[in-house]
């Protein structure tokens, strides 16, 4: 890795990029070079994308445009790793409405050993409310909120941490959750990012945030990577109008596709498409699906 950053200091302390949320930085190939080796690319391979990279990197060029190009590099080498890489891109597209994201951090918490329900109504002391995940064990009742972006520049503000802990605290007092005997944690989960307000209001107020970069090593995509449970949406061999014929349906998860023939032909997808998409999906899923 030293090796890596002595040969192209030049380009790293010499271009400033525009990141997604319109904020100016130093471009770090640091950062790049881990995002790649985070989808699973080999040291060789993230150094020859990097490579190929340098003398196209310039001034004020953004980060989406930098990441997109090491997206195409990745895919001429491997569907899988491009997939991984597409990832964060993926959890963008699960969308319109929310409640894809809401199943899919369901499933994703069923994963880690809980029981999950979602779009349940809860009587508080003084009104019911709508909790999108609710997360069981034998020691604990995890209520979340779930707030879905569809760009990673648009983070969730202090007023949200702020209106959910009312939220919380209505249920609570109904005692509803409290005969229960189980230890009550109150989440709210995004696919963006939190201002440092927001995290600052959470950690006082006892409430867990999760997003895709926070808390740091159990970050949303730390426990993506860890559990292998990857959304529709960062297939790269489906179009965005196929992504958006399996969410309508349901069909969140890349294992909800595995060796379903027959539900990508319902998708309206040729014959001639169908064995790349599976060879994704099964390569994807390896042997976790």
């Amino acid at each position: 890795m030293k090796a890596l950053f002595l040969c192209c200091q030049e380009m790293k302390e010499s271009y400033i990029v525009r990141k997604s949320d319109g904020k100016e930085e130093y471009f770090s190939i640091e950062k790049l070079f881990n995002s790649l080796i985070r989808s699973k690319a080999s040291i060789d391979e993230a150094n020859a994308i990097i490579e190929s990279l340098k003398d196209q990197i310039h001034e004020g060029i953004s980060t989406k445009k930098i990441h997109s190009m090491a997206f195409r590099l990745l895919k001429k080498q491997s569907l899988k790793n491009a997939s991984r890489y597409h990832l964060k891109k993926g959890m963008m597209e699960l969308g319109p409405a929310g409640y894809a994201f809401e199943t899919f951090i369901g499933d994703l918490f069923s994963q880690l050993g809980y029981e999950t329900r979602t779009s349940e109504i809860f009587k508080g002391k003084c009104v019911s409310h709508e909790v999108d995940v609710i997360a069981e064990n034998e020691k604990e009742i995890m209520l979340m909120e779930c707030k879905y972006k569809n760009m990673i520049s648009l983070a969730v503000d202090v007023k949200v941490p702020l209106y959910i802990h009312s939220r919380f605290n209505d249920i609570l007092e109904n005692d509803l959750i409290k005969d229960s005997n189980k230890n009550f944690k109150g989440w709210i989960v995004t696919n963006s990012r939190f201002t440092e307000d927001a995290i600052a209001f959470g950690k006082c107020k006892g409430i867990h945030l999760l997003s895709w970069d926070y808390p740091q090593n159990k970050a949303l995509k730390d426990l993506i990577d860890s559990t292998s449970l990857y959304p529709v949406t960062c297939l790269t061999t489906l179009s965005v109008a196929e992504k958006k014929w399996f969410l309508d349906r349901k069909k969140v998860l890349v294992k909800d596709l595995n060796g379903n023939k027959q539900l990508l032909k319902k998708a309206s997808i040729s014959d001639k498409r169908i064995p790349k998409i599976l060879e994704e999906i099964t390569n994807l899923c390896d042997k976790d699906c």
